[in-house]
């Protein structure tokens, strides 16, 4: 377990700059079954996170601009009525899928932002009554803009809950930004990334997380 993990963080190395705790601790939340939060000024990779993963992962990645007009089945999907079979089918949305980028999370109305609190506690989405499970793994990254708040809708507790951690990239320094500059001289970009685990790996190493035993003493200390 800890050599495909070690693989994993390796791959995402090589796309990011520096940022070890931002990969670890994002790992930490994709492994534990949980979600991540970054919250961060524009530019600093968020999406490039987000992306290498799911290319780490052989997954698939969508991604969400949040807006203050973005409606519910924007996210989630809707039915759509096909004149040829005389039926409704469902269009799914873009959650459906493994890695799901949610920018700027906060300028979604509450409304909207409601829309992901069922699938990143229960992994399904409910459209008409009907509800459909997410693929597995299912790993949600949002980011908000801790600078500018007009125009925002902050996100209110039970929309925090679903995370498992928060955590920021920053400002890379001088020498990781003349590493960067000369990273991409040699043509280096997420396309480039070549899975280095499958989801079924993913999977295990989860189930494997969820076995490891707590002394009741931590449990305690956590309480």
């Amino acid at each position: 377990m800890k050599q495909r993990i070690e693989l994993l963080k390796q791959n995402l190395s090589r796309t990011i700059v520096g940022k070890e705790d931002a990969i670890r601790l994002t790992l930490v939340a994709l492994l534990a079954g949980g979600h991540a939060l970054l919250e961060d000024v524009p530019g600093v990779g968020k999406t490039l996170l987000a992306k290498s993963l799911a290319r780490s992962i052989a997954g698939q990645f969508h991604r969400i601009q949040c807006t203050p007009d973005l409606l519910p089945t924007d996210i989630t999907g809707t039915n759509i009525w096909n004149p040829r079979t005389g039926e409704f089918e469902f269009l799914p949305g873009p959650i459906f899928t493994n890695i799901l980028l949610t920018d700027e999370i906060n300028r979604a109305t509450p409304r909207t932002q409601s829309a992901l609190l069922e699938v990143m506690e229960e992994r399904q989405v409910t459209v008409d009554g009907v509800s459909r499970l997410v693929p597995k793994p299912f790993f949600v990254i949002a980011t908000q803009n801790p600078i500018e708040y007009q125009g925002t809708f902050p996100l209110p507790e039970a929309q925090m809950d679903r995370f498992l951690l928060s955590l920021t990239l920053g400002y890379p320094t001088e020498a990781e930004e003349l590493q960067m500059l000369q990273r991409l001289s040699d043509g280096i970009t997420v396309d480039d990334l070549e899975p280095c685990i499958s989801q079924d790996e993913v999977l295990e190493i989860q189930n494997w997380c969820r076995q490891i035993k707590i002394e009741t003493s931590l449990q305690q200390y956590i309480l």
